[in-house]
């Protein structure tokens, strides 16, 4: 049986591994921990095979007040985290950082592939990308360290830009026809590559996304369709969005491009878990 420590108790993504390991409860134990305070530094790390760190702060923020507390929490904390797993004992550290050490989206193609370089555009990234590089310098034999770069994560009750545009989905008649490409990945396949990295004792860098892209205007079109609304695509919002997209975060976000190539998110195991037709079924109908 391995056992596995969870950092981050209340996190979307630990909630969701906790219920997916406990499906083979006879082959995986978790316990996990808020790491809030420091507490966790009494906690006997010897008793874990794996160390699923998870805790960290998610959103994206510009307030330079907020910068020193990233780099703490994100950056400093985990590489404390790290060091106290290898000392005693722990085989595997697992860190999820995310597709944002690349920068942000374009609004022209673009793909991440294995010659491309990290190069983030504000401190929340940075902050990840300089957490990766420190518990890196601690692998060794006997002391794995996986790092998860996901991009966009969605799924039931899932937080950040997907429950926006499915609510937008829900409720416009009319919605912009932008023909763009993001890679995203649904949390079951998300929670199905850490269960298959565990069992494999895995260490390096994985990039998992859904098998296929997603435009967010089929997105928003299958969201709808779940819902029996009907929305009219239009072309005529077009040459403002273009024009703002650079400029503008949050538009940015929606209708940019941003992609792993495919070959980079492979793995010698299936674990996509849920196709997109199904997991938009999943995360807006529970079924």
């Amino acid at each position: 049986m391995k056992k596995i420590l969870i950092t981050g108790s209340t996190s979307y993504i630990g909630e969701n591994v906790v219920k997916w390991l406990a499906n083979s409860s006879e082959v995986y134990d978790t316990d996990t921990i808020s790491v809030r305070n420091k507490d966790w530094n009494k906690l006997d790390f010897s008793k874990y095979d794996v160390i699923l760190h998870l805790a960290g702060i998610a959103h994206v923020s510009t307030d330079p007040r907020m910068k020193e507390k990233y780099y703490k929490v994100n950056r400093d904390l985990t590489i404390k985290l790290a060091e106290k797993a290898k000392s005693e004992g722990v085989k595997q550290f697992i860190f999820m950082s995310s597709i944002i050490v690349y920068g942000d989206s374009s609004s022209v193609e673009k793909v991440i592939d294995l010659n491309t370089v990290p190069s983030p555009s504000n401190f929340y990234g940075d902050s990840k990308l300089q957490a990766e590089n420190g518990i890196k310098r601690l692998e060794n034999e006997s002391f794995k360290v996986v790092v998860i770069r996901p991009p966009m994560i969605y799924g039931k009750d899932s937080k950040g830009n997907y429950p926006k545009l499915a609510k937008i989905a829900r409720k416009t008649p009319v919605f912009p026809n932008i023909i763009n490409q993001r890679s995203m990945l649904h949390i079951d396949n998300l929670c199905e590559l850490i269960r298959l990295i565990i069992v494999n004792n895995e260490n390096g860098v994985f990039f998992p996304q859904n098998a296929k892209y997603v435009q967010v205007r089929k997105m928003i079109s299958q969201i709808a369709e779940v819902h029996g609304n009907k929305i009219w695509f239009t072309k005529a919002f077009n040459p403002f969005i273009r024009l703002l997209c650079p400029r503008v975060k949050l538009i940015n976000k929606v209708f940019g491009n941003l992609i792993y190539d495919k070959n980079l998110s492979e793995y010698k195991q299936n674990y996509r878990v849920r196709d997109f037709k199904q997991s938009i079924s999943l995360t807006e109908r529970g079924n």
